[in-house]
């Protein structure tokens, strides 16, 4: 990770560094979005070819190769959400920006990976990544062919294995984790720089049947599996003995919108998927205690609220 921020400066004229580079303790480092519009760092037209190419291996070291995959159709969609809009608004594939924050290396750091619908914000301290906020999202959310057949759907399975999850409960415990026939605006985290517990909670795994906690458990795999493969296993490991909790609010039904969360000690996860009739989906993970590495950092380091 460290060389791949080297890289990237290194392709950028001196000049140009002052676009990319800001102080790590500065407050812009938590101030993340995943709305369109400007952003600070530097945009990737801004780059040559190879700071593209940099840019791009650095957003691969914190991900998995499924969740890049993910993170580069997230961006190839707003090509697809252009045609559907006519151009009025002007998204394009590569309206994204690389934010560093202090010098690559040093005890702490970080860098930023950001644009409409894709948010990798990455601290690292005395050598340890922390990855959160990580935003991924999708409009449209599925493309479908004539037929009816899946084009591209980046965030499918996130989709359909909690909605087999919730309707599959009997009916008691489907009472507990729906906690709201209507769903949310949107996630309800939102862009703010802390998260913590949200409630009502819904269902803990442990009141969960066979088939439903082996579902919920593959959910979280996914989520922490977008993780570069070392981060995800030392996740796994550190909420191995929690009992995490579901959470679902709006319609059980394909095409109905729909939210959930789900919640473990230093974990939250939200999807949402409501507007533009349901194919419009929103999915955060996210750190309570730990967004922007706060857990490890002197608080006049620590992210700003």
């Amino acid at each position: 990770m460290t060389a791949a921020a080297r890289s990237l400066l290194s392709s950028l004229p001196l000049e140009r560094r002052k676009d990319a580079c800001f102080p790590f303790p500065s407050p812009i480092r938590s101030q993340w979005s995943y709305f369109p519009g400007q952003r600070p760092g530097i945009a990737l037209p801004g780059l040559s070819v190879a700071g593209r190419k940099a840019a791009h291996q650095l957003l691969a070291t914190a991900l998995s190769r499924p969740a890049f995959t993910q993170a580069v159709t997230i961006m190839a969609l707003e090509e697809v959400l252009d045609l559907d809009e006519r151009g009025q608004v002007g998204r394009r594939s590569d309206g994204y920006h690389v934010a560093v924050f202090g010098s690559p290396g040093d005890d702490g750091w970080a860098w930023r990976f950001e644009g409409h619908h894709l948010s990798v914000n990455v601290t690292v301290t005395a050598g340890r990544p922390v990855v959160g906020p990580l935003f991924l999202g999708a409009n449209p959310a599925q493309v479908r062919d004539h037929d009816g057949r899946v084009v591209a759907a980046p965030l499918l399975r996130e989709e359909d294995l909690a909605r087999a999850l919730v309707a599959g409960l009997p009916p008691t415990l489907r009472d507990q984790a729906v906690i709201s026939a209507t769903t949310p605006r949107d996630i309800i985290t939102t862009t703010a720089a802390t998260a913590g517990p949200l409630a009502p909670p819904g269902v803990p795994a442990s009141r969960l049947p066979g088939e439903a906690r082996s579902q919920l458990d593959q959910l979280v795999t996914i989520y922490l599996g977008r993780l570069a493969p070392g981060l995800a296993e030392d996740e796994q490991r550190n909420i191995a003995t929690a009992d995490p909790t579901f959470a679902w609010a709006g319609g059980l039904r394909a095409g109905q919108g729909h939210y959930y969360r789900i919640q473990a000690p230093g974990l939250l996860v939200e999807y949402h998927n409501a507007q533009r009739s349901a194919n419009h989906a929103h999915t955060v993970l996210r750190r309570p205690g730990d967004d922007f590495g706060a857990s490890l950092l002197p608080g006049h380091l620590a992210a700003e609220g």
